[in-house]
């Protein structure tokens, strides 16, 4: 299973990468595995501040519906577009072109309340 080095966690299965004050967010490998075939991704949350642990979206699957936890407060400025015509992608792809939003994110330093890959490894099981 992959679980990307470079990647923070969040107990709720979100991934986070931080490039200076923008996070790109999405769900795990383990996530996707769990939910299944991926049908559609609903975020009405863009252009709206948020705070760290509110929900953000919606995740629907064949079998369940999966709310999006918000991994660090912030404003969710881009929603991933190509999701609404293949939202798939976030089972091929997790970590690449199956991201969910950007956040300018507020405090920076709330990253490091995130999990590291090694103890997302321990939280799984993996």
């Amino acid at each position: 299973m992959s679980i990307p080095a470079n990647l923070k966690y969040t107990k709720d299965h979100e991934w986070v990468s931080l490039e200076g004050d923008v996070a790109t967010v999405g769900i795990t490998h383990f996530a996707q595995k769990e939910l299944g075939d991926i049908v559609y991704v609903e975020v009405e949350t863009l252009d709206q501040t948020l705070e760290k642990d509110e929900v953000f979206g919606t995740v629907e699957a064949v079998k369940t519906v999966s709310d999006l936890f918000l991994p660090l407060t912030g404003e969710i400025i881009e929603f991933n577009s190509g999701l609404e015509d293949a939202p798939e992608l976030v089972n091929s792809d997790p970590y690449g072109e199956g991201w969910m939003i950007k956040v300018k994110v507020s405090d920076v330093a709330e990253i490091d309340s995130l999990l590291s890959a090694e103890a997302y490894k321990e939280l799984i099981g993996a």
